[in-house]
């Protein structure tokens, strides 16, 4: 049975070929089987989503001949998951002319969908409708900014703050930017407090809760790589 509908499907296949420019590589790391259970997790706890985020990439692949979708095994190929720094599954990594820091951790369905369609489209031009000034301070960044947002399908909000992130770590090489499906890993939820979402962490410290706007996530931003003033 097919994830997406036939008239999502359509409006997906005609958005990719309007507005996509270079091939995207989309790596997928997951484990087969999806029951097994995988390192980074609670004793018990499995890798839910392997199977259907799997399928919904392999969807989306079908759509454009600009799509190469590349699935990775996270434990027989453990040498690429540490050469990307993938470290839980299912994981979701789309890649240009170079990395861009675009990873999803957990299936980005529902809202989360748009993110991953929009995301594709990015890294296809390499570039992104962010604001001048928000590319110029981007630029002015010499060191490590990870930033995770901590999302469910449902929330209609998460979006803004996931598209913010990816659009930030396409301007900057030295910006990384994951989706967390919050339900997929509730030990992070744990133990960064999600008691809400959209929730941003920041190099671990600085955090933001619900969808802020372009100029408050970029002061977040660039105070976690040192720099106060935008």
């Amino acid at each position: 049975m097919d994830l997406l509908n036939k008239e999502i499907r359509e409006i997906t296949r005609r958005k990719l070929e309007a507005e996509m420019v270079n091939k995207v590589t989309v790596l997928f790391f997951t484990q087969e089987p999806s029951i097994l259970i995988v390192p980074n997790r609670l004793p018990g706890q499995e890798c839910m989503y392997c199977r259907e985020a799997r399928q919904l990439l392999e969807e989306v692949k079908s759509l454009s001949d600009k799509i190469d979708l590349q699935v990775l095994d996270f434990v027989a190929q453990k040498e690429k998951a540490v050469e990307f720094g993938v470290d839980k599954i299912p994981a979701t990594l789309v890649l240009g002319e170079k990395d861009y820091g675009v990873r999803f951790y957990g299936i980005p369905s529902g809202y989360e969908y748009t993110s991953l369609v929009e995301a594709i489209i990015d890294v296809s031009r390499g570039t992104t409708e962010l604001g001048p000034h928000t590319k110029e301070s981007l630029r002015s960044i010499d060191k490590d900014v990870h930033i995770q947002v901590f999302v469910t399908p449902t929330c209609p909000y998460c979006t803004v703050a996931v598209r913010l992130g990816h659009q930030m770590s396409i301007e900057s090489r030295w910006v990384r930017c994951d989706m967390i499906e919050a339900t997929e890993f509730p030990h992070l939820v744990q133990r960064y407090m999600v008691y809400g979402v959209p929730k941003t962490v920041i190099n671990e410290s600085i955090t933001m809760e619900g969808a802020v706007p372009e100029e408050v996530f970029l002061a977040h931003v660039l105070k976690a790589a040192g720099q106060e003033k935008a």
